[in-house]
């Protein structure tokens, strides 16, 4: 393992606590993944006190089968965003990684930590076809991923896209690809109330009850 790698490891496993571990393992549906037992603050605490670590030092941890090592490394692209001065250039960097990554980018909370920034900052210039790929595709987390994403692009403002990817996803049959459409929603509504009354006139039957129960919050 790289030296930053490693070095995030040990810092892990200095703050491995049983009743984590427990805790943890419950809420992960993959057996086979490694869980540390790491409180969520302590986790982010590492991962920013990691922002500069090389992106090959990610990639690693980013295939790793430990829980709190992928999590770690997805929060590390997550404030490599954040950096003052990034240059679209970087940004690319970041998002060519997290693509490439995917198929290991797969539970709710992962996707939810690095879309927005990672995926949705970068795209806010640029073709987002790749978003409306993701949206049809068979697996959930890739769904998630597209509509996750779209959050940073409705945060600037631009409503279009998001809206379209709604419109593909309201009748998904997975949970958590609908909890993210209504969320969604109610942050276009947020910006455009107007616009989310259409859509809910639409296609409001079509959403979960609990997407729209969110949706419905941003009235």
């Amino acid at each position: 393992m790289s030296t930053g790698a490693a070095a995030v490891r040990a810092a892990l496993l200095a703050e491995a606590s049983e009743d984590q571990r427990d805790k943890i393992r419950r809420r992960i549906p993959d057996p086979a993944m490694r869980v540390i037992g790491v409180r969520m603050g302590t986790l982010f605490d590492i991962a920013k006190a990691n922002t500069r670590m090389p992106l090959a030092d990610v990639d690693v941890l980013l295939s790793s089968d430990t829980y709190e090592e992928r999590m770690v490394a997805v929060s590390v692209l997550d404030f490599k965003t954040r950096v003052r001065g990034l240059t679209d250039d970087g940004r690319r960097e970041l998002y060519d990684l997290w693509m490439s990554r995917l198929d290991l980018i797969d539970t709710w909370d992962y996707i939810d930590r690095s879309a927005p920034r990672v995926v949705g900052w970068y795209l806010l210039d640029k073709p987002r076809d790749v978003l409306f790929t993701l949206a049809r595709s068979d697996d959930w987390w890739r769904r998630r991923a597209a509509i996750t994403a779209a959050f940073w692009i409705i945060r600037a403002g631009d409503l279009d896209d998001p809206i379209a990817l709604c419109e593909i996803l309201a009748a998904d049959p997975e949970h958590l690809v609908q909890t993210n459409v209504g969320v969604a929603l109610r942050e276009i509504g947020r910006v455009d109330r107007a616009r989310l009354e259409v859509f809910l006139d639409r296609r409001g039957a079509d959403l979960s009850a609990d997407a729209r129960r969110t949706a419905r919050t941003a009235f």
